[in-house]
């Protein structure tokens, strides 16, 4: 009679359309479920066995009641923050009472915070697990919810604990210590538990399936990383076999027997031409056997996250509509802009008159550098940067191209000679990227937005590169906290392009966050 492992070959088979002996297996497989063996295909060992071996059950328990204890304390400590600092700016700290406030309320801020956060995937897994901004963007939901019933119900929750509060303080001002602690605190349990299934030695386990460099590079950004969470066990190959380094697991027929003996976790498809109909049989292959299938985006599908449906006579259509911020949006981010740069360009104005002076005490020439760059629909400006080469450094350009360390259309030189001593400190840290906060203060930049790219590297770009200037170049994006100069030249466009289909102020925000490690540990940076 046939085994469980003929049963799932048969169905594999079927759904690629390779079997030459369907009716005969298709009947053993029917004998095998009459004979009362039963067992849902998505699992890949029986229910107890899998429990015992694995521990996933109780891996996931020990994750969703980790994280939501890590949540009821920064919820706690956020209202006890914001109860004592308030008590300690209007008169005297009184701690007990900021306690026993904390704790008549932390309930339902508790309760309204965990519907929000399970609804935003935030006890999801590892991977699955969303970052700052969402967390941000949660809390903010959480305020909104809490202020809403506090006016609708006249502070009767507080009231009926004798604690009635006298201002809307305890809103806002609970929401950003929660910012702050429950950020820490997840940021926290997301090292330390890395820490752990490292040792443990838990990575997934992956096959990519594709053709031609699509295989390669995402097997490289999968295998980026001082820590990869991803092992690539090899490839499946669409095509004849590449020279790619990788390890070859066969063709695409040959899939449900890879998966059997390298006990893949996932599959991931690398090609954005992938045939519709390989799809679908692949998918059915990959969950007959417990494993779950995920697809490297391509530019199709960042462009379908903002489909907007459009009804037809004959057929239903969705339309792309252009990625500009306009309107409401645009006035959003613009007064983001303005609000930033000038409190930065108040509070660094020591730093940069101390850096315009190093500057000038140290090599000829002007404390500024103005770049010529391409701004918004291809309108040039000067993007103003702290002077960090030689005053004859654009003199030597043509010298030094057959030396350039990236790819496509970008220049850059690890060891620049141009660079003097002092410049290269400036850049090792981004500090001579300060002065484009006038830029910004003038409307020619934002603070995030794709990088405005010099007229040498603006020559060379391609036609569908040329969407990345339908908005206001940015001080930083993407780029900066996903690689810099790591990446190749047209990931980077692509990761400029999934900002603009995904623009909201709270990405903004998670992105300026999120520089300033980028730059301190200067990751990329040359």
């Amino acid at each position: 009679m046939p085994t469980v492992r003929d049963a799932s070959r048969v169905f594999a088979e079927a759904a690629t359309g390779q079997s030459q002996s369907w009716p005969r297996l298709r009947e053993g497989a029917r004998l095998r479920f009459v004979a009362g063996t039963r067992r849902d295909v998505r699992a890949k060992r029986p229910n107890g066995l899998s429990l015992l071996l694995r521990l996933d059950t109780a891996r996931r328990a020990v994750r969703v009641v980790s994280l939501l204890t890590i949540d009821f304390a920064g919820v706690f400590l956020a209202l006890f923050s914001a109860l004592a600092f308030k008590a300690l700016v209007r008169s005297h700290l009184d701690v007990s009472l900021a306690f026993n406030q904390a704790r008549a309320i932390v309930a339902f801020a508790y309760l309204v915070s965990v519907l929000l956060f399970a609804r935003s995937g935030m006890y999801a897994s590892r991977v699955e697990r969303p970052g700052f901004a969402r967390i941000l963007a949660s809390l903010f939901q959480v305020m909104l919810v809490a202020l809403v019933f506090g006016v609708a119900s006249g502070d009767r929750l507080g009231a009926l604990h004798g604690h009635a509060f006298t201002s809307y303080y305890i809103f806002y001002g609970s929401f950003g210590f929660a910012v702050v602690y429950i950020t820490v605190f997840r940021s926290l349990y997301e090292r330390l538990s890395g820490v752990l299934l490292r040792a443990a030695g838990y990575r997934r386990r992956a096959v990519i399936v594709g053709s031609g460099g699509h295989i390669e590079a995402v097997a490289r950004v999968l295998g980026s990383g001082p820590h990869p969470a991803v092992s690539v066990v090899g490839f499946i190959s669409l095509e004849p076999r590449p020279d790619n380094g990788l390890h070859s697991l066969g063709t695409i027929d040959d899939l449900g027997a890879a998966l059997d003996e390298n006990q893949v976790d996932e599959v991931i498809i690398a090609d954005p031409d992938f045939p519709q109909e390989r799809a679908v049989a692949l998918v059915d292959v990959a969950h007959a056997r417990g494993v779950r299938v995920r697809v490297a985006p391509s530019t199709m599908e960042i462009l379908v996250h903002r489909a907007e449906f459009v009804p037809g006579q004959v057929l239903p259509l969705f339309e792309l509509r252009a990625p500009v911020f306009e309107g409401l949006d645009f006035a959003t981010k613009r007064a983001f802009d303005l609000v930033l740069a000038s409190l930065a360009l108040i509070v660094l104005s020591p730093a940069l008159l101390l850096v315009a002076l190093a500057v000038k005490l140290t090599s000829r020439g002007p404390v500024l550098y103005r770049s010529p760059r391409a701004g918004i629909g291809g309108t040039p400006f000067e993007m103003l940067k702290f002077r960090t080469m030689r005053d004859d450094a654009d003199a030597h350009q043509a010298a030094l191209e057959p030396h350039n360390e990236a790819s496509g259309a970008l220049f850059k030189i690890r060891d620049d000679p141009r660079l003097t001593w002092v410049g290269r400190v400036l850049r090792r840290f981004s500090i001579d990227e300060l002065p484009q906060l006038v830029n910004v203060l003038r409307g020619e930049m934002s603070l995030v937005g794709p990088r405005p790219l010099p007229q040498r590297d603006f020559e060379q770009l391609e036609d569908w590169h040329m969407k990345r200037y339908l908005v206001l170049p940015g001080m930083t994006g993407l780029w900066q906290v996903s690689g810099r100069a790591e990446l190749d030249f047209d990931d980077l466009v692509r990761l400029d392009f999934l900002y603009l289909e995904r623009w909201s102020v709270f990405l903004d925000f998670a992105i300026l966050f999120k520089t300033l490690p980028a730059v301190v540990w200067g990751r990329g940076a040359f």
